[in-house]
């Protein structure tokens, strides 16, 4: 499987094993199709959300995004964008910028994943100006853990997790404003990028890193 960025083994300090780093700058796709290496998928109802690579002019490194494109408004909707390896203790990052939605403007990165309908998922939205920390269990969402503060809209965020065994940490642009603990999903599983309902939002360099 083609890779749209690097994969790197890195040795930890300190540590007898090695750090598995994994990017997607999504700079080697092709500007207007699918980027390479990712599967999609929906959870809830509604259109399965278009997934597409673009070029833009703010790119937080090299020229190209990934974007999620169609702004369907049924609310219980969830597009996803995920690939692998399968990770359980690791450190999750990515860029994303809200672009445009009535209802929402939420962009998410989910991780422990199994299928379309059991993962965790931690959202920012601008409209709301929170960010949430859920659980989807059999396609049904819980949020366990939240903060309130600013996510502007029409700008680039860092949005990022570490999990390790349990402990459940939440980074806005670098800051934590969620720590947390839970024990729904134990084992290792796939990662990505996350929607909601009519969000239009940009993505770019997402990162994971085994802990």
């Amino acid at each position: 499987m083609k890779r749209v960025a690097m994969t790197a083994l890195i040795a930890a300090a300190g540590f007898a094993g090695e750090k598995q780093m994994t990017t997607f700058n999504f700079d080697s796709d092709m500007p207007g199709r699918p980027p390479n290496g990712f599967e999609f998928a929906l959870t809830g109802k509604g259109k399965p959300g278009k997934w597409i690579v673009q070029a833009v002019d703010d790119a937080p490194s090299g020229k190209n995004v990934l974007a999620q494109t169609d702004g369907d408004e049924t609310d219980y909707r969830f597009p996803i964008a995920y690939t692998g390896p399968e990770l359980k203790d690791l450190r999750l990052s990515v860029k994303c910028k809200p672009i445009a939605g009535k209802g929402d403007q939420g962009c998410g990165i989910v991780w422990r994943l199994k299928d379309k309908d059991n993962y965790y998922i931690t959202r920012a939205n601008a409209l709301e100006d929170n960010v949430h920390l859920y659980h989807v269990v059999k396609g049904r969402r819980d949020r366990f853990a939240g903060w309130n503060g600013k996510v502007a809209s029409g700008v680039w965020h860092e949005l990022a997790v570490e999990m390790v065994g349990n402990h459940i940490q939440v980074f806005l642009n670098g800051a934590k404003v969620i720590d947390e603990h839970d024990d729904t999903f134990k084992d290792a599983g796939k990662f990505g990028v996350w929607t909601k309902a009519d969000s239009i939002i940009q993505f770019d360099d997402l990162t994971a890193t085994s802990k």
